[in-house]
């Protein structure tokens, strides 16, 4: 009973993502602002389960074949930038020119970062830097939100689906903010303890996606 929850655990980042995809099913018209995050979804599962997959018969590929800490490096730029495509396409003049900055200054990191100080398909480790930079941005874009919804006296009602999605997004990088700037040296540390803690990723990534499936069957279109 013990492995099969373990199991279940193990594969949620994969399906997790699934939630969202049956509504889609259901409400295949989205408005032009969930546009970005319907592309994240179908992307995330493509590379989710190529990141479970190769965990999962590690043991059995050569290296360097036999890591997916690359294809997290994949995922955090791809998220960073169809998720903030999401924000920069809401109705919120808020901020706009920093919303529309944030892509380019992550990029920006990302070439410094993987060009002179981390190995993009480093063997051993996640980068740190990379998710802990993607979920301070994250978190800023969350917070402007909130912020005009205030200044603006717009009260968030169920029938908001950004609400709910940008609801899933602020969970997700809140909880996973301090998870991801010390994960590289839990690992090196306490590697037991870095492997369960990262359940909790888990477990935020499956209430993103919850989240992400509301906002889009609240959806009038």
């Amino acid at each position: 009973m013990l492995e099969i929850i373990k199991s279940i655990a193990d594969w949620s980042e994969v399906w997790a993502l699934l939630i969202p995809l049956a509504i889609l099913i259901l409400k295949r018209k989205q408005p032009f602002f969930s546009k970005p995050v319907v592309i994240y979804i179908w992307t995330a599962l493509i590379i989710n389960i190529t990141i479970d997959v190769v965990w999962k018969l590690k043991l059995s590929l050569p290296r360097p074949y036999n890591t997916n800490n690359y294809l997290y490096n994949i995922h955090s730029v791809i998220r960073l930038l169809l998720f903030s495509s999401f924000f920069n396409r809401l109705n919120q003049p808020f901020l706009s020119r920093t919303k529309k900055i944030a892509p380019f200054a992550f990029l920006a990191f990302v070439l410094v970062n993987f060009s002179f100080y981390q190995n993009f398909f480093d063997y051993g480790h996640l980068s740190s830097r990379l998710l802990s930079f993607e979920a301070v941005i994250m978190m800023f874009y969350c917070m402007q939100y909130y912020i005009f919804k205030i200044t603006e006296d717009e009260e968030p009602g169920k029938k908001q689906p950004d609400f709910w999605i940008v609801t899933g997004i602020g969970i997700y990088y809140t909880v996973n903010f301090f998870i991801f700037l010390l994960y590289n040296q839990l690992t090196i540390r306490l590697h037991n303890f870095a492997i369960s803690l990262w359940n909790i990723h888990n477990f935020t990534y499956t209430i993103l996606c919850i989240f992400i499936a509301k906002g889009l069957y609240e959806s009038d279109e």
